[in-house]
């Protein structure tokens, strides 16, 4: 049987959805049951009688924090993907960051280890990886500076990360993705499918950084092909195209009828705005827009290659203007 965390996000619930759609007997964890709507949104993406496939999921309340729930979530389980990560670029959420992301990864390589799981997969971020100079392409390779500028996001994914490779010194066969943004339709609350929503209601500004973009469907893929492989305890960078952010909100407004943003936030306004969101959630508690690090993320340009992945599984990505009209359509469904 599959163990599916984070079953409600954008990652699992697609995944959840390949999984099933294939016959496969699957488990999955939710700390929330009014996220399941989550779920049934994004089946509802694929076919209009999704309820005989979501019914077919056995879904376990759970939290990956707490190990007596985790632990009978584990039973008879032997593959994980472990999907379930806490997002937040807030400097003041880094020990929540640390506990969800860190030590919840450690307990499911734990239980893995525990109950002799075959083969783990974790999905962590482009984030984690260093930086290169000289526009060089940013690869599995790159070092991870631990004295550099990091987000806490970035730490906690890093941390994370770190428990899995220690899974693997202890036996267990392990798989890492790092994915850029990864864009796919069903969650429009939250996540990048809520840029689908600002998008609509119309960007002003773009920033002079590039991004790394990927569809969630490929994600998906990739790590099904890679759990049924004999490929074990690599990591692989996974990002379709890096696109400038002129050119992600113009196709972003694009897709859904709403027009693209014209005007240039320099980095001296990006700077300008993080530190008045600081002053704001200072004064009034508000949850922080803009970061340092987010904004500096914004006016960075950033070029990711994903040529390890490519040759390991002869894989092709889509291309990522269709994955944003398609999404950018469902939205507007």
């Amino acid at each position: 049987m599959i163990l599916v965390t984070g079953g409600t996000g954008l990652v699992g619930a697609h995944l959840l959805y390949k999984l099933v759609s294939s016959n496969k007997e699957v488990r999955a964890i939710y700390r929330n049951e009014h996220k399941l709507s989550n779920v049934k949104s994004v089946f509802s993406c694929y076919i209009d009688n999704y309820e005989p496939l979501f019914n077919s999921i056995e879904w376990v309340e759970a939290d990956i924090l707490d190990i007596p729930s985790l632990s009978d979530a584990f039973i008879d389980i032997t593959h994980v993907y472990h999907c379930a990560a806490f997002v937040s670029f807030e400097p003041d959420k880094y020990q929540l960051l640390r506990k969800t992301n860190i030590e919840g990864t450690a307990n499911i390589v734990n239980l893995c280890i525990s109950n002799s799981v075959e083969k783990l997969c974790y999905v962590s971020s482009v984030a984690t990886l260093g930086s290169e100079t000289n526009n060089k392409p940013i690869t599995e390779k790159t070092n991870w500076n631990t004295e550099a500028d990091n987000s806490v996001y970035a730490i906690t994914k890093y941390g994370a990360e770190m428990e899995v490779w220690r899974g693997t010194q202890e036996g267990l066969n392990a798989v890492i993705v790092n994915p850029g943004v990864i864009l796919g339709a069903g969650i429009w609350r939250y996540g990048t499918g809520s840029l689908f929503k600002k998008a609509n209601k119309g960007f002003k500004h773009y920033t002079s950084g590039s991004v790394g973009l990927i569809d969630v469907e490929d994600v998906i893929t990739i790590m099904i092909k890679l759990m049924e492989s004999n490929i074990n305890n690599e990591r692989f960078v996974l990002v379709a195209e890096n696109l400038t952010y002129k050119d992600f909100l113009q196709a972003l407004s694009n897709s859904v009828n709403a027009e693209p943003p014209k005007k240039l936030a320099s980095t001296f306004i990006l700077s300008m705005g993080w530190k008045l969101d600081w002053l704001v959630h200072k004064l009034t508690g508000k949850r922080r827009q803009l970061t340092k690090h987010l904004a500096q993320s914004l006016a960075s340009e950033t070029f990711y290659a994903s040529n390890k992945i490519k040759d390991a599984l002869n894989y092709k990505f889509k291309p990522i203007d269709k994955t944003i009209i398609s999404v950018g359509h469902q939205y507007l469904k």
